[in-house]
């Protein structure tokens, strides 16, 4: 038997240096209730715990991985978000909390039955399942990412979740006629799309530099808002009337991607803080 504490002391003494303890200890009791596949609860009731020999093997392999800075969720291959797991790996971001209150916000304000919901640069699928999940029964929901190796773990999400969603191989950016050729229209349409700066690279986590798929991060510093443009363009003519667009947004940039809205056509936009008090999401509708 290994005493919890001793375990726990292993972690901070490698890792606070990078994490600071307080991360580190939260690091310690991700990593144990996986090895231990027990609640957090139930490991805080123990005072030590019997490891058998494969699973100190794999305490020791986390504890090096995030020594090299690899983002937890890598390291234990999902995350949560929005109450479910989901399978993760480098080729998706790391589903955010600020994510979740833009699936919450789409929640809130659409009830109705039978509803078309498209999601732009899907990743991990954890927006259009989380929506697909708690939307009316009906809603047809379709995820499209220009990543083909992001589109196979939204599908294994998809599987693992028993949720039905389709999901497309799409450059934003290039085809447009996808789905205006079939005809297909939404009601609802949401991105969280690439929004980082050149420049704001020296603000971030080296662990999200060098794990996270940059294609996802990161857009050009003289054109920041190009896939606002894209996808705005996009809804004004796969919207139903009255179809509503969703976006999570760079806190830099909120004024300037209402403006644009608003000079596309769309009416009732509106700035949405997240639970930091920062500019983080928009609304807008297609009249």
């Amino acid at each position: 038997m290994i005493e919890i504490k001793h375990l726990k002391q292993r972690f901070i003494r490698h890792l606070s240096s990078n994490y600071g303890v307080d991360e580190s200890i939260e690091l310690f009791w991700m990593s144990m209730e996986h090895i231990l596949q027990i609640s957090r609860l139930q490991l805080k009731l123990k005072q030590s715990v019997n490891l058998l020999e494969s699973q100190q093997s794999i305490f020791n392999y986390i504890l090096n991985e995030l020594q090299t800075g690899r983002p937890i969720q890598y390291i234990l291959g999902y995350a949560w978000f929005y109450n479910q797991k989901f399978i993760v790996s480098e080729a998706v971001l790391i589903p955010r909390p600020e994510t979740e209150e833009l699936v919450s916000l789409i929640l809130n304000e659409n009830t109705e039955k039978g509803l078309r919901v498209l999601d732009i640069g899907t990743g991990s699928g954890c927006i259009p399942i989380s929506l697909k999940k708690h939307l009316s029964r009906g809603t047809e929901v379709v995820g499209v990412d220009i990543s083909q190796e992001a589109l196979n773990i939204a599908r294994l999400n998809a599987d693992f979740l028993a949720c039905q969603v389709d999901f497309i191989q799409l450059d934003i950016l290039k085809e447009e006629v996808l789905f205006i050729e079939a005809r297909q229209k939404f009601d609802i349409i949401v991105s969280n799309p690439p929004y980082i700066t050149p420049k704001e690279k020296l603000l971030m986590h080296n662990n999200v530099l060098e794990f996270e798929p940059h294609i996802a991060l990161f857009v050009e510093e003289d054109d920041p808002l190009v896939f606002y443009n894209a996808i705005a363009d996009f809804a004004v003519k796969n919207l139903n009337p009255n179809g509503k667009l969703y976006f999570e947004i760079n806190q830099l940039y909120g004024n300037q991607i209402i403006a644009m809205l608003n000079e596309k056509g769309f009416q009732h936009t509106q700035l949405r803080k997240d639970i930091s008090s920062h500019d983080r999401m928009i609304s807008a509708i297609l009249a």
